[in-house]
């Protein structure tokens, strides 16, 4: 089975500026039992093989080389990375990149967490970032939109798409987690609803996400899929750990200025 990305309505009709992307699902890859499918997390304890073959067929949808993947250590950080060239020694600690360089495909691996693709193709500039509830709050969205800016983006021109990520029915949430978020504003306390643990919540990050991103003055959507949900495309770190497996695998999500001829 090849490799078959969803695709982001908004960010498809910047495809004419030579942009391309894809939320890829576990479909497609050579993985084997739990990380069954396009397995593509070096932090797994999937073979090392098996998931240097997954980012290959990434790549390769993209038409370039396994070296042309750039991705970085993730940390749930608020931190940016401006990429120029593949890194050459130890992958910097980061939660987001962008680069306003053609030939190079910036991917973030989730499971569970929001990936966001981000994009001004006028200015020829794009931007992918991790977030999960920690980065989400302390930053990571509108750090990669100024980083954006400064390579010559405009904040108006800017469009994103949250890809799929675990939803407010599958992610309960202790006490002190709400207090986090309600202290950082109490406005926060409308993406929470009880559950039947007392105390405890479900929390929606798609939609908190979606209001940074709007906040943050720029045209963003998601893709509504939650990776819990749906064991046949999607991993997802809370389901394994449900399940009590011993690991899991990571999917990739992806953007490429394409050069031209």
């Amino acid at each position: 089975m090849a490799v078959s990305p969803l695709i982001s309505p908004l960010l498809e009709q910047a495809g004419t500026a030579g942009l391309r992307h894809g939320f890829f699902t576990r479909q497609g890859g050579v993985s084997e039992g739990i990380y069954a499918g396009l397995n593509v997390g070096t932090g797994s304890n999937d073979r090392p093989e098996h998931v240097n073959e997954n980012r290959q067929r990434v790549a390769q949808w993209f038409g370039l080389g396994t070296d042309r993947l750039v991705t970085v250590h993730q940390v749930h950080s608020p931190d940016v990375v401006t990429v120029t060239a593949p890194f050459e020694a130890e992958r910097p600690k980061a939660d987001a990149m962008v680069t306003n360089r053609p030939g190079l495909v910036l991917g973030v691996l989730s499971a569970d967490c929001g990936p966001i693709l981000f994009a001004d193709p006028e200015a020829g500039v794009i931007g992918a970032a991790h977030a999960g509830w920690k980065g989400a709050l302390t930053g990571i969205l509108e750090n990669t939109i100024d980083a954006m800016i400064r390579l010559g983006a405009e904040r108006g021109r800017i469009r994103a798409t949250l890809g799929p990520s675990i939803s407010g029915n599958a992610y309960e949430v202790g006490p002190e987690f709400v207090e986090r978020f309600v202290a950082e504003d109490a406005g926060y306390e409308s993406f929470f609803r009880p559950s039947e643990k007392p105390g405890h919540a479900w929390f929606d990050l798609p939609a908190f996400t979606a209001q940074r991103l709007t906040r943050a003055g720029i045209a963003a959507d998601s893709l509504g899929l939650c990776t819990y949900a749906d064991p046949q495309r999607f991993y997802s770190y809370r389901r394994t750990t449900h399940a009590a497996e011993p690991d899991y695998g990571r999917q990739i999500s992806a953007i490429a200025l394409q050069e031209r001829p």
